[in-house]
């Protein structure tokens, strides 16, 4: 009876130890994965059109993603137009081994996140008392990141950001002064410049486009 014991649980120990398989792909998939490869060759060779097609394929399930995370219309937006400037700006480092919605989704939850943070958004802040059965207490983290040129660099950046903003053209530099500096909402904007909306969203994401190109160059230089 022991003996029998022991031989089940080598068995089990056994089967546990294998790699588990991946599921096999669908027809439904596979197709996807073709398509993406495609469009994705040809935006690398400079085919706008096939930017849009994959924009277009991807943006309301890259949006409802985000929404999860940060509970702001406007703001997932945002995060969603710059989740596919950063993923466009690397296609060239994307594994086809993988498929292209998790690379792009993952590229968007770490943005979101990292907005998040930076907000401090939802209900908890480091800097809010916590309530105990005793007293209320300070929840505090040490700043691990501090670098004695930390604001030297904080300035550089910002002043990236300005002339890259100014080598904007007119109608791309307007939006994003009206979005970003004085924080005006779409129709707020649309209104303003006497634009649809569409039009506005359209030339926000461009505009975004062309200042992610223009600081990854700075950068790299610097």
């Amino acid at each position: 009876m022991a003996k029998s014991k022991k031989k089940q649980s080598r068995r089990k120990q056994k089967k546990q130890s294998l790699p588990q398989q991946q599921p096999a792909l669908t027809k439904a998939q596979l197709d996807s994965r073709s398509e993406d490869s495609g469009l994705i060759h040809a935006a690398i060779k400079g085919n706008q059109e096939a930017y849009k097609r994959l924009m277009k394929k991807y943006y309301t399930s890259l949006s409802h993603l985000i929404y999860k995370l940060v509970h702001d219309r406007e703001e997932v937006e945002d995060l969603t137009q710059e989740a596919f400037i950063k993923a466009f700006a690397s296609l060239k480092n994307f594994n086809e081994e993988y498929a292209f919605s998790t690379w792009l989704f993952k590229i968007a939850t770490n943005n979101a996140i990292d907005y998040l943070r930076k907000k401090k958004l939802e209900a908890f802040s480091i800097n809010k008392p916590l309530e105990s059965e005793d007293s209320d207490y300070m929840f505090e983290l040490p700043d691990s990141t501090y670098e004695p040129d930390k604001d030297v660099i904080g300035k550089q950046r910002a002043a990236f950001i300005e002339e890259a903003i100014s080598s904007l053209p007119e109608k791309y530099r307007k939006v994003i002064l009206l979005r970003h500096k004085e924080e005006r909402d779409y129709s707020e904007i649309a209104k303003i410049l006497k634009l649809p909306i569409g039009t506005v969203k359209a030339h926000i994401f461009r505009a975004r486009e062309l200042l992610y190109k223009k600081l990854r160059t700075q950068m790299a230089q610097y």
